[in-house]
């Protein structure tokens, strides 16, 4: 099997001197889509900050994308970032810029520079999640499911290795859920992983895929759907 994306062995996760996740055991690999469950509370959020890199992982051992955890500084964190992709439940979408400009805040910010190519990296990512056609639009002129649509188009600008969603149909209705659940498997397919946190079990029912499941400070594989 090839090397994890993701690798966390004997890890001590903390939320400030707070124990979260107690000797925590996981792999993530390449094109693999999963999800996180767990009880509010049990660390799913925690869990995905210390893999982007918003909390230092203090013991054990932790790979991602390349990266140590252990070792990491406040300079190589833009440098992992690069290589995951991060959507959450609330868009977070820059309310007084059209969909062009999100995408465009997004690209100069990670260095790009070529007025060419970030051209056609913006109208590839909106083409991947079906909004070419509505580039020029505010956020507040779209759905809440287009909006989500425009944050994994965010999420996309970089070609990371992975993808992290946090509750990303937090705020959906289920259609519109079921929807932004097909893109991202649709994702796998193309070779991106999708590390998913989630407390709706319709959606793993319907579009299943390997659980990690949160408990007691510890992680519980399933395999399948639960």
């Amino acid at each position: 099997m090839e090397n994890a994306l993701v690798s966390l062995k004997k890890a001590n996760i903390y939320q400030q001197d707070t124990l979260i996740l107690n000797e925590l055991e996981l792999e993530l690999f390449p094109a693999e889509f999963v999800y996180l469950i767990g009880k509010t509370g049990s660390g799913k959020s925690t869990l995905l900050k210390t893999i982007y890199g918003d909390l230092f992982l203090k013991s054990g051992e932790g790979q991602v994308a390349g990266f140590d955890l252990t070792k990491l500084n406040k300079k190589q964190i833009p440098y992992l970032r690069r290589k995951i992709g991060i959507v959450f439940q609330d868009f977070q979408l820059l309310t007084d810029r059209s969909i062009y400009e999100n995408l465009l805040f997004v690209l100069k910010a990670t260095g790009w520079k070529s007025d060419d190519l970030i051209k056609k990296r913006i109208y590839e990512v909106l083409s991947k999640v079906g909004l070419q056609t509505k580039d020029f639009k505010m956020p507040h002129e779209l759905s809440g499911g287009e909006q989500q649509r425009v944050a994994i188009a965010r999420a996309l600008l970089n070609d990371p290795k992975i993808i992290l969603a946090d509750e990303p149909t937090g705020n959906l209705d289920p259609e519109l859920s079921f929807e932004i659940i097909a893109l991202l498997h649709d994702l796998v397919k193309e070779g991106n992983s999708v590390f998913m946190a989630t407390h709706n079990y319709t959606l793993i029912d319907k579009y299943p895929a390997r659980v990690v499941k949160l408990e007691n400070g510890k992680v519980a594989d399933v395999n399948q759907k639960i």
